[in-house]
């Protein structure tokens, strides 16, 4: 991403720019997926279930968010990851999964699942969190089998 600093950090899901990116993002995946398909969680939601929200900036503008909240002991899931339109296809994307899994890693975490769609909507997001080791697993803590859902994991 060129000349540019990019920052990986632990952010606030209150912070406004991160709360706005994330209202963004469950827009989003509502008006994708069916209701009974949308897994998608408010701020509120991450918030309560004890999720770490990451962001990605370059210099101070906001790129990306991501968070994971924990499942049980050293498993955690990858929710709420969104890039804004403009960092699509430079990196943004990668440099953020990167920087979380090494936060997950430094915390004695050993395994990241997700849920992310199956659709065309969801190819690119599918291709990264391949490319960056994970594999196509099974539904996992209370997730049901569905054809619009891809579930993944990775030992980290």
């Amino acid at each position: 991403m060129g000349e540019s600093h990019l920052n990986v950090t632990l952010d606030s899901i209150t912070r406004p720019d991160v709360a706005d990116l994330l209202n963004t993002h469950e827009a989003l995946m509502r008006s994708q997926t069916p209701h009974a398909s949308c897994h998608v969680k408010s701020a509120d939601d991450l918030s309560s279930s004890g999720a770490r929200m990451f962001s990605l900036r370059e210099d101070e503008r906001l790129l990306a968010i991501g968070a994971l909240a924990p499942i049980t002991p050293g498993h955690e899931e990858l929710k709420s990851m969104h890039v804004r339109d403009i960092a699509r296809g430079r990196g943004a994307g990668r440099a953020l999964l990167a920087g979380m899994l090494v936060d997950a890693c430094e915390r004695g975490v050993t395994r990241i699942s997700l849920e992310t769609g199956s659709g065309d909507d969801h190819a690119a997001a599918r291709a990264l969190y391949a490319s960056a080791g994970f594999v196509q697993c099974g539904p996992y803590a209370g997730y049901v089998d569905d054809p619009l859902s891809v579930f993944m994991t990775s030992k980290i």
